[in-house]
């Protein structure tokens, strides 16, 4: 029996999470029998436009996904339920935000891939706002109250009208990543010049075997390069996606990621792939020793824009401070080539038992210009403050082998690294010096 029969046969009393993707063109009204438990509600995937005005009947609700629907304006009736946190309207048609459909506790709000051109001023009013997601629409603009939003963290706003970033955005206190590809800015060329100097490998001296990840922007799998001349090697081939992501357009990321250039301690590309028969923008990239593995798992509803560490991960000072090392040196290695990575997370570095590293997942990466500029130092110092909460994770999880004085160092640092006043933080040499010190 399927969910909505069983719904509407009142046999999920009690219910906390209901998922619904059966073609509804009109919101179930037997939903309401679950007014005294149900705290999330996905409705992704219908043929919906409109919610009851009375929705904050749902007294207890924290979490609504409306993605993949057919509205039009984000439903005023929203602004009224008093427990709702997190929004999600990806891949509608909305084209009108009213300041009145925000709720007053408003954390994450995802409006991803949509048709608006203005947001409303409430949204600096939400002073709990932590996590937007706004790629994939038309702003050229954000409200000038967006400045009071002290806690937000994460924005995206790739593909968007954007001919500058407003000078209030830079400046706030917590922001941490930032992806802003796909705009009309103004962006450094010797990108795209690096980006030209990239080898081609053709499709057909490929051997596709099997799938290692698959992720919003692409699919990744391990292949044999049968290369002219040379040995067989195994090797990782990223297919990409066309759609618009929560960062942005797959094809930005991939030029991030060629333009990134080799390091030490980033996933090494060897080629971008021509002659794919459908035309598929890909990449071949070096195989990865299974020994590594993800240092952290995805953000969850509950910590929003921090990652979730198992119970089990733990360091010595040595490894942590290898990490901390590695992904410094990275993260400065792509500001010296104009490259904010924007998604510099514990979920996006593989790691291994002696502490090496590799910074993945250029999803969210934008060019900057390379000059010396209050601007490109902002753009820079927001992502030392994502560096600061990764130290701040690894410090949590030492067991052994940091002196005090080591740790107090290292705290210093990670104060430093996450303080309010952006520009006063370190640049990533001067971070990466600190910890060479150590």
């Amino acid at each position: 029996m399927d969910t909505l029969a069983k719904l509407r046969a009142g046999q999920l009393a009690g219910l906390k999470r209901l998922d619904l993707s059966c073609g509804l063109t009109e919101f179930p009204s037997e939903i309401f029998q679950l007014a005294d438990s149900l705290q999330i509600l996905n409705l992704s995937g219908n043929a919906l436009s409109s919610l009851p005005d009375d929705l904050h009947r749902l007294t207890h609700l924290r979490i609504l996904f409306c993605s993949d629907n057919q509205f039009t304006e984000l439903p005023q009736c929203l602004g009224q339920c008093a427990q709702l946190s997190m929004i999600g309207f990806k891949a509608n048609r909305i084209g009108s935000v009213p300041g009145a459909a925000l709720p007053p506790l408003l954390r994450w709000l995802i409006l991803t891939d949509n048709c608006i051109e203005q947001l409303p001023e409430e949204l600096g009013q939400r002073p709990l706002l932590q996590k937007l997601m706004l790629a994939g629409n038309r702003l050229q603009q954000l409200p000038r109250s967006l400045a009071n939003c002290e806690r937000l963290e994460l924005i995206r706003l790739a593909a968007n009208r954007f001919t500058e970033l407003p000078d209030t955005l830079l400046a706030l206190p917590g922001l941490s990543w930032l992806a802003y590809a796909g705009n009309p800015l103004r962006e450094d060329a010797s990108a795209q010049r690096a980006a030209d100097n990239t080898p081609n490998i053709d499709w057909s001296q490929l051997e596709l075997e099997h799938t290692l990840g698959e992720g919003a922007s692409g699919i990744i799998y391990q292949a044999r390069w049968n290369a002219p001349g040379q040995p067989v090697q195994s090797v990782a081939v990223k297919l990409y996606k066309g759609s618009i992501t929560s960062d942005g357009s797959p094809i930005n990321e991939m030029n991030a990621c060629i333009a990134a250039g080799q390091h030490p301690n980033l996933i090494k590309v060897l080629g971008r792939v021509v002659g794919h028969p459908d035309n598929q923008a890909a990449l071949v990239m070096e195989l990865i020793d299974p020994s590594y593995i993800n240092l952290a798992a995805l953000p969850s509803f509950d910590t929003c824009s921090r990652d979730v560490y198992a119970d089990s991960t733990r360091f010595t000072g040595d490894s942590a401070l290898r990490i901390a090392r590695g992904i410094a040196s990275a993260a400065g290695h792509l500001h010296a080539q104009g490259i904010c990575h924007g998604d510099l997370y514990g979920h996006n570095i593989l790691f291994n038992a002696q502490g090496e590293c590799l910074l993945g997942d250029f999803g969210a990466a934008c060019f900057h210009a390379t000059d010396d500029s209050p601007h490109s130092r902002a753009l820079q110092r927001i992502e030392v403050r994502a560096f600061g909460i990764l130290l701040g994770e690894l410090l949590e999880r030492i067991d052994s082998g940091l002196s005090d004085q080591q740790r107090n160092e290292l705290q210093r640092l990670q104060q430093r690294c996450t303080q309010p006043d952006v520009l006063a933080r370190p640049g990533f040499a001067e971070v990466a010096n600190t910890l060479d010190a150590l």
